[in-house]
């Protein structure tokens, strides 16, 4: 019997399917999200089916919770209404296995649901076991269901029980400490210590007593003895943040130490052995320090066994709405604010905008925001007026006259995003599909998808032009 975890607001979808699916097929039917989390992690499910529903106030929580189980790389059936459509087709472009309409078609969708439980078997024979629902979307903190941040996600998983040397690169407030945090929260070490260090932030003369720790009278100064960093790790993890701004000397001492598993304190000749997972993570460019002499070529194959990348918001838009949606949750108890939501206009400059700040950035606009806002809602006026500058560069949001949702909004903004694409690859769609990382089809079905959308941009430019 083929067990099939369904996650509906509807019960009469339970008593619907459970009748016409047959007795080939055992319905487990959970209503709620928590409830459904434990459905998933204590009782074998074969097939997942996930309803949509119509869209009310309440879908744009199950999409989001839709991507948490896709991101968990959970064979995942969607199902729902004609007017969720373009959201299910997304969301089967980030990897759920299928959709189907509501009320569905038996047929199909037996068949996908057999076709869902051979996939998953085969899954189970060649790959590792799927990351739990929690793990694979947060990852701890992390935030996001972009392919860049479904890639960071499948790497830390990875990662978390090897003891192999991580390097996370990326530009400021991008997040690579929580993506340290993850892989040591995820693995066997969490629950012990997680000592983070910024190497930039210490002077030169004192990193490495800071490092390794110094015996009383070992130089000018000291008082007593002092532990470490990579003994107050004990069994932890430490992460050494800007590992390029240690000096070629302590690089040395460094290298000695990851080698040989041990080290020892200033002024002392007794060798402690090395129980830490180290962590490193840098926003500079190291293989071009390497080339420059200004960091040690061997030292830098030796951290760099797993590189991940954290992507900067620039190249993560689509998960703009979701990350400002958690610091508004975050900020507006923290303020005591009744601001509950972000305006579609205040969202779409927010996902125009660039981002020289990363995601830290984003938290401050959004805090910011909320302690000026004196409505419910998160307006323009709202938001910094650098955001709102040089707005007539950019098509503006009464172009997209198709816009009357949220979802509407964003998928016009991909519509432009795609048109802009071509024009830079001077109409090679080849090119541009391979630029914006999806499909040549899926780029056809961008820029084909609402004709009046694409001849308001084509006139927006047209003028522009002349």
């Amino acid at each position: 019997m083929i067990r099939v975890a369904l996650y509906s607001a509807d019960r009469t979808l339970q008593t619907l399917l459970a009748g016409a699916l047959g007795l080939e097929f055992e319905i487990c039917y959970e209503p709620t999200e928590e409830g459904f989390k434990r459905l998933l992690s204590t009782s074998g499910c074969d097939a997942l089916v996930l309803d949509l529903a119509s869209r009310d106030e309440q879908s744009d929580h199950r999409v989001e919770f839709a991507k948490r189980i896709i991101a968990s790389r959970i064979d995942t059936i969607l199902m729902g209404d004609d007017s969720l459509r373009s959201i299910a087709s997304d969301l089967v472009r980030l990897g759920a296995f299928g959709y189907c309409r509501r009320p569905p078609s038996i047929r199909d969708l037996k068949t996908m649901l057999l076709r869902a439980c051979e996939q998953s078997a085969l899954k189970k024979e060649t790959q590792p076991e799927p990351l739990a629902l929690d793990e694979a979307n947060s990852c701890d903190m992390l935030i996001g269901s972009s392919v860049r941040m479904l890639r960071v996600y499948d790497l830390v998983r990875r990662v978390t029980n090897i003891n192999a040397s991580v390097l996370i690169t990326g530009e400021s407030g991008t997040g690579k400490e929580l993506i340290a945090n993850a892989i040591h929260n995820l693995g066997s070490r969490a629950g012990r210590p997680f000592v983070a260090v910024s190497c930039g932030a210490i002077p030169e003369t004192l990193i490495e007593a800071e490092l390794f720790g110094h015996d009383k009278g070992a130089f000018t100064g000291t008082v007593g003895a002092r532990v470490g960093l990579l003994e107050q790790a004990g069994d932890g993890t430490l992460l050494l943040d800007e590992i390029g701004e240690l000096s070629l000397s302590t690089q040395v001492k460094l290298l000695r130490v990851l080698q040989q598993r041990e080290f020892s304190r200033l002024g002392s000749n007794r060798l402690i052995p090395l129980r830490a997972r180290i962590i490193f993570a840098t926003h500079q460019d190291l293989a071009q320090m390497v080339a420059q002499r200004s960091f040690r070529e061997d030292l830098y194959y030796r951290i760099n066994v797993m590189h991940i990348q954290a992507p900067s918001l620039q190249e993560r838009p689509e998960d703009i709405p979701m990350l400002a949606q958690h610091f508004l949750t975050k900020y507006t108890e923290m303020y005591q604010k009744p601001v509950v939501c972000i305006s579609p206009e205040a969202t779409f400059l927010l996902q125009t905008y660039a981002w020289p700040g990363n995601v830290r950035e984003l938290e401050n606009v959004i805090q910011r925001a909320i302690i000026l806002c004196s409505g419910n809602k998160i307006e323009p006026q709202d938001l910094p007026e650098t955001m709102r500058e040089g707005q007539e560069d950019v098509i503006s949001i009464d172009a997209f006259h198709a816009a009357d949702s949220f979802e509407g909004l964003l998928r016009d903004y991909k519509i432009k995003l795609a048109l802009a694409a071509v024009q830079e690859n001077n109409g090679n769609k080849t090119l541009a599909a391979r630029r914006l990382q999806i499909s040549r089809a899926y780029l056809h079905r961008l820029i084909r998808q609402d004709d009046h959308v694409v001849a308001s941009i084509a006139d927006y430019q047209a003028q522009k032009s002349a």
